[in-house]
């Protein structure tokens, strides 16, 4: 089995005029073949051959958290042998600790967050009781790390890291999009996952590798970062990263069944 643990989805009504926000967001175009809708997603990873995807959205302020949640949970009904969703938070949201055991209830399996594009740091003290929610309950996926901001700093994930010991963390991008090697100083003896989502073709293979065997593969998670990138193009640049069986096999599956299994 290849989970895919970072792909975004939304509404096919709002989908043109997200991509075109995450492009500029990120002065980067995006993948071509990508319409960050559900049932494209699920078109390219079946001719990937990857077989599951952890699909989330984020709510940029508090009243989408709701919509935004009810979203994922759909998506993952109408496709339930392909997606595992994740649902949304936001600080300024005012019933945080309900909507947690709502979408849990609704079937959602984790919470992601985006520092930079809801503009809150990680540990921003209104996210510490989320926090203390979270841990020990479900797993959390943060976008970690931007040279152009300070939000989403690896060095502000430390310090949650250190406050809550039991909370799963899935930090993004090797854990510091575009500042990679720093986040290596805050988060290489700390306990959290990582993902490889958009780092690949900018650290390239060597240094990539690198990356993994220095944080160990069993803390690594495949990611395509969709609609950003091509699920299948991501997958084969993984597979060209001179790592062991075992390695792969650790980071395509096994790593992210133990964190939904287990939390």
């Amino acid at each position: 089995m290849i989970v895919d643990f970072h792909a975004h989805v939304y509404p096919e009504k709002v989908a043109d005029k997200a991509l075109t926000g995450i492009s500029k967001f990120y002065m980067i175009p995006l993948h071509r073949d990508s319409k960050g809708t559900a049932d494209n997603l699920r078109s390219l990873g079946l001719n990937a051959g990857i077989d599951k995807f952890v699909i989330h959205s984020v709510a940029q302020v508090p009243s989408q958290v709701i919509n935004i949640n009810d979203f994922i949970a759909r998506t993952v009904n109408t496709y339930p042998d392909h997606f595992i969703g994740f649902g949304t938070l936001h600080p300024g949201f005012d019933n945080c600790p309900e909507e947690i055991q709502r979408l849990k209830n609704l079937g959602l399996r984790g919470v992601k967050i985006h520092p930079d594009v809801q503009q809150f740091a990680i540990d921003d003290v209104r996210m510490l009781d989320i926090y203390a929610r979270l841990e020990g309950n479900i797993p959390v996926l943060i976008h970690t790390g931007d040279y152009r901001y300070d939000y989403s700093h690896p060095k502000r994930l430390a310090r949650v890291l250190d406050m809550f010991p039991d909370l799963v963390v899935i930090a993004a991008h090797f854990g510091g999009w575009s500042i990679w090697d720093l986040a290596l100083e805050y988060l290489e003896h700390r306990f959290c996952y990582l993902d490889i989502s958009s780092s690949i073709m900018f650290l390239g293979n060597r240094r990539a590798t690198e990356l993994i065997r220095v944080y160990g593969a069993e803390r690594i998670l495949f990611g395509s970062d969709y609609p950003m990138w091509s699920p299948g193009d991501e997958l084969e640049r993984f597979n060209t990263l001179d790592l062991t069986d075992d390695e792969k096999d650790m980071i395509l599956s096994r790593n992210a069944l133990r964190i939904l299994e287990n939390g």
